[in-house]
């Protein structure tokens, strides 16, 4: 299923969340013995989407309205949100032991 957010993130204003300097992260990880990937797959879909804003997502099928209850790919400012959630939840362990990136 594709749905069509053109109009949508025309209308919305761009949230900017750089992300942190891959050089400072590589550099981080200098010295450790032991490195771990973590992908989340889902993780668009598990970030809530306001139940005011719900209603601005709606998509037609051949049988009702329907809008989406968690972020979708495609949003303009799905991928910053995404980003600033990753860097709150690993705030405390940030260059200790974790890097989101």
């Amino acid at each position: 299923m594709y749905t069509d957010f053109t109009n949508l993130n025309k209308t919305c204003p761009k949230d900017f969340y750089r992300l942190p300097s891959l050089g400072r992260s590589v550099d981080g990880s200098a010295g450790h013995e032991v490195f771990d990937f973590m992908d989340a797959s889902r993780g668009y879909h598990q970030i809530r989407i306001l139940p005011e804003d719900e209603e601005s997502t709606t998509f037609i099928t051949e049988y009702d309205l329907y809008c989406w209850r968690v972020m979708p790919f495609g949003l303009k400012n799905a991928g910053a949100t995404y980003q600033l959630l990753n860097h709150r939840l690993g705030e405390i362990w940030r260059y200790m032991w974790m890097i989101c990136w």
